[in-house]
């Protein structure tokens, strides 16, 4: 074999493996170069280039979150709120059980100021601005993303710039990679009653169109024997009113018409009745609160790629929410009902003029409306406008991106007064610099400047609303490192991230007594620091045997600054633990593997009075997953078991709201 022709043979090689494409590669070459060969053909031998992806929160500018389908599955999460409680920095308020209301809150600065998206479209309240993430299921999930701050990302809807923080929900796409059509059936079931059957079904038709159906349904009588402390008295009894019955169902539609456009439809039904267990108070686990949720939405997303540097996104939701809220209390029975909607137009135009530098435009329009069979219901309009100017550089090892948000709001009220125009521009801005080629660290800082709108509830509910509230204002910084290299065997990889950061809150709206009633007001300043550390590995100590080991530990200090003179000063806000964290392990065999959880949350307090009448004990989460999947040709079942809180602590998230104690699941998953 002649020199040329070796130097041919590896030049190809070489270019295989700068490309990093993870397959096999045979070539024959002809002798038709005018090169001197024995044989008219020659066969390379397979060549397999394994690499492991660089995550992207390793590379982000701020900090960012990623649970993929299988490290939801193998932590045996039920729903959206047991995963999150994964991520470092946020806290889940959690009302106890499957019925509780759950909503989301990053660092300390309230649910209202966390965003949530649904494949890419926000999800929104005017009502209350507290999203209950407990209405979506894991099942048709593929990814959850924490993003914190101001995000790379500037192909988004001028909505998901508006948010301190945004959790971007991630449905499964249809996937044909095994034939025209696609099959997911699950069936879970549990203690207290737990069943929970979904079905998802996925029908190419022909080239270019898709259709996908997705339904389950959930119920759970809820009724967990507890045990708690209440002062000096030990309190053992069972739940009750905990009962929940879901409907879910989902269709969507996925079309190429050519290779650079694209659209994807989406109608999604909620349905849901449940009890509210409410608090035990005393020796008193009396609750009769029921609460019936309906959300149906329809939302679209077109895309026309012109060119690779050009690009154009539009889309579109209508949302109609109604719940009904009953008690039977001594005081009389209650019947309050609400029904919102919401109309939600988007477009981003996006343009790479230049290498390496990337613009886009959003411009977003709102329109929510809220009625209710109260009688002093002022059935309040909002029209929102929001517009983004952003900007998205990359220059050898560093990257900047900035944004403008400009925001007008204006509300129409039926009766009384309605709150004042606001019109504000929220600066963003982040930046992340690779210091050295060979080593993957990576510095990053960030900071913005956003507020969130009082929701209707804040302005207008009954007696205690307030049209004359200002926005709460918070600023956001970050300072950050990343650090993420490939090893080879034993140890595989590790990444590592730990950031640190401070936040400022000023006009927060609380609810403060007056002479005679209680009234929302703009008096709290909330200062917050605090550190994230994150930190994920994968170790082979044999063939056939590999284990992940991912852990997460938040610091956060955040006080009440309002008054050097008030009682409260520079102690720590309600319900924020000052330390809390997660860890999961998993040993992966070709015959089983096995997952270990654990959460943990220091002491909290139920006001910012810390007082020892105030405390919430510290509490550590343990649990127990197994699973096995078994493959025939095209098929796939896959078994798992999970124990949840092995030390069967009836733990509390909120104040006198025991969690369940030890439970199990079954889950079983078959796709074709």
């Amino acid at each position: 074999m002649s020199k040329r022709y070796l130097a041919r043979i590896v030049g190809l090689c070489l270019a295989v493996t700068c490309c990093g494409m993870p397959q096999n590669i045979v070539a024959c070459w002809q002798n038709k170069t005018g090169y001197p060969a024995q044989d008219t053909a020659q066969i390379i031998p397979s060549i397999t280039v394994n690499a492991r992806r660089i995550p992207r929160n390793m590379t982000s500018s701020s900090p960012e979150q990623t649970l993929e389908k299988d490290e939801m599955t193998r932590m045996g999460a039920l729903d959206v709120a047991d995963a999150v409680r994964h991520f470092s920095g946020v806290s889940v308020k959690d009302y106890g059980g499957i019925g509780g209301l759950k909503t989301i809150s990053v660092r300390s600065m309230g649910a209202q100021h966390t965003g949530v998206s649904y494949d890419g479209i926000a999800v929104g309240d005017c009502q209350s601005g507290q999203i209950d993430i407990s209405r979506f299921s894991l099942a048709n999930i593929s990814k959850l993303t924490m993003t914190i701050g101001q995000s790379d990302n500037i192909y988004q809807s001028a909505r998901m710039f508006a948010s301190a923080g945004v959790l971007h929900i991630e449905t499964t796409p249809p996937d044909f990679s095994n034939g025209t059509s696609h099959l997911n059936a699950n069936i879970r079931t549990g203690s207290y009653g737990l069943a929970n059957p979904s079905l998802l079904y996925s029908q190419q038709i022909g080239k270019k169109h898709s259709i996908m159906l997705y339904g389950d349904f959930l119920r759970a009588d809820g009724n967990y024997p507890f045990i708690l402390q209440n002062g000096q008295a030990v309190i053992e009894g069972k739940r009750n009113n905990s009962d929940i019955r879901t409907y879910r169902a989902e269709i969507s539609y996925h079309a190429a018409f050519t290779p650079k456009q694209t659209l994807k439809v989406k109608t999604y039904l909620f349905d849901s009745e449940r009890g509210l267990p409410g608090s035990i108070v005393y020796d008193n686990p009396y609750a009769a609160e029921r609460l019936h949720d309906k959300n149906y939405f329809g939302q679209f997303s077109y895309e026309n790629r012109f060119t690779q540097r050009l690009k154009l996104n539009v889309s579109g939701k209508y949302n109609y929410s109604y719940t009904r809220d009953t008690n039977k209390q001594a005081s009389g029975d209650t019947d309050d009902r609400y029904r919102q909607t919401e109309t939600y137009l988007s477009a981003i135009l996006w343009g790479e003029p230049v290498q390496g530098l990337q613009i886009s435009l959003s411009q977003d329009i709102i329109y929510n409306y809220l009625s209710s069979n109260l009688k002093k219901c002022q059935y309040p309009k909002r029209y929102t406008s929001l517009s983004v100017l952003a900007a998205h550089y990359r220059y050898k090892n560093l990257s900047l991106t900035a944004s403008l948000l400009n925001t007008f709001i204006t509300e129409t009220v039926k009766y009384g007064k309605a709150a004042p125009n606001r019109q504000r521009l929220s600066p963003a801005a982040s930046l992340t610099w690779k210091p050295f080629q060979h080593i993957g660290l990576r510095l990053r800082a960030s900071y913005k400047d956003i507020f969130r709108n009082p929701t209707f509830n804040d302005l207008y509910y009954l007696i205690i609303g307030n049209s004359n509230l200002k926005p709460e204002s918070t600023r956001q910084g970050n300072l950050g490192l990343t650090w993420s290299e490939d090893f080879s065997s034993p140890l595989e990889y590790i990444s590592f991230t730990a950031d640190v950061y401070y936040n400022k809150v000023k006009d927060k709206i609380v609810a403060i007594p007056t002479m005679f009633i209680w009234k929302m007001s703009n008096i709290g300043e909330v200062e917050t620091i605090g550190t994230d550390i994150n930190l994920n590995t994968a170790i082979r100590p044999t063939e056939y045997i590999k284990l992940y080991i991912d852990g997460s530990y938040n610091f956060m200090q955040a006080q009440d600054v309002t008054s050097p003179d008030g009682k409260t000063y520079k102690q720590q806000i309600a319900y924020t633990p000052r330390h809390s964290g997660s860890g999961t392990g998993t040993i992966e065999t070709p015959w089983f593997c096995i997952t270990y959880n654990l959460l943990f949350t220091s002491e909290r307090f139920t006001k910012t009075q810390n007082t020892p009448d105030n405390r919430i004990r510290p509490y550590i989460d343990h649990s127990l997953s197994l699973f096995r999947i078994f493959n025939f040709g095209k098929h796939r079942l896959h078994i798992q078991a999970d124990a949840l809180n092995l030390t069967n602590k009836n733990y509390e998230v909120i104040r006198f709201y025991p969690m369940p104690g030890r439970n199990y699941k079954l889950t079983i998953n078959y796709q074709i």
